[in-house]
């Protein structure tokens, strides 16, 4: 009789996630789901956050099917029953500080984790874009999927495009932002690992400055304003403001008319194949601006 191999994977919280064979229903949060989609696994369910509501975030789905997949809630209306009624073989999740699954209540994750394996990949401060991106890459490989090699090669073009773009005598200032109706949350580059990766390959993202908030400084939007920058990253994620609701303010209405406009997800899938369009977008975009100034 033919034996099966044991699963397993060691997380990202330092925990080993067993199976007994290779898990083939796979429940998700959804930046995660996007992320295993690009690598060819489609998860059976998804969940989201407690900045999420009733719906999937499509800005964070990626190229996911949403019509196609259940999607079990989010935040504190999220019932671990509700997640097991999906009979999963494994839950992946994210991690910001290396002990939390993002998404669930330590409570719900606690209960979950009694019943069925769950794998987190660290996606906060302190990780670089290619080390989340590999990881991702380490778990879908332990589950029988891998990105084509033409993947690789695109995203090394990508960077490549990104560098020369940022290479020219002007350099365009950068800001990244989730704007609100009365108040903007500034990035810090630092704590974002595609943030990081952009300043590494020379784009010129401005730093807030010092103060409270590991992630993001909150000010008004004449604060941005003073900044000046020429592209702005702009969270497009469900929970932020979209441009038509900030044009009574004419801070924003100066920042909107100076500044290029970029879509950015803070949770966006972490793959070579999303990594590849973010940086293409940003390169084309730096070389557009640094051609007009």
């Amino acid at each position: 009789m033919e034996q099966t191999t044991p699963w397993e994977f060691s997380d990202d919280r330092g925990r080993l996630a067993v199976a007994g064979d290779r898990p083939l229903r796979i429940v998700a949060y959804i930046q995660a789901g996007a992320t295993l989609w690009d690598h060819g696994i489609r998860p059976v369910g998804l969940f989201g956050s407690q900045h999420d509501g009733a719906a999937p975030d499509p800005a964070k789905a990626g190229e996911l099917p949403l019509a196609e997949i259940d999607y079990l809630g989010s935040g504190g209306a999220l019932h671990p029953d509700t997640l097991l009624e999906a009979a999963p073989d494994l839950v992946v999740a994210v991690t910001y500080d290396g002990e939390q699954v993002y998404g669930l209540e330590q409570k719900t994750a606690l209960e979950l984790e009694a019943h069925v394996p769950v794998a987190t990949v660290a996606v906060g401060p302190g990780r670089s874009l290619a080390g989340v991106r590999e990881r991702f890459a380490a778990l879908a490989g332990s589950l029988g999927h891998g990105e084509p090699l033409v993947r690789a090669r695109e995203l090394d073009a990508a960077e490549d495009a990104l560098r020369q773009a940022t290479g020219g005598a002007v350099r365009p200032r950068v800001l990244a932002l989730s704007p609100g109706p009365e108040r903007v949350h500034l990035a810090r580059p630092s704590s974002w690992p595609d943030l990081r990766a952009l300043t590494e390959h020379g784009v010129g993202l401005l730093e807030p400055a010092a103060g409270a908030g590991v992630n993001w400084s909150t000010v008004g939007w004449a604060d941005a304003a003073a900044m000046a920058p020429d592209i702005v990253l702009m969270d497009v994620r469900a929970n932020a403001a979209r441009p038509e609701q900030l044009r009574p303010d004419a801070h924003w209405r100066a920042i909107e008319a100076r500044s290029q406009l970029l879509p950015w997800n803070p949770e966006a899938p972490c793959s070579r194949r999303a990594h590849t369009r973010f940086f293409t977008l940003v390169a084309d975009t730096v070389r557009e601006t640094a051609g007009t100034a």
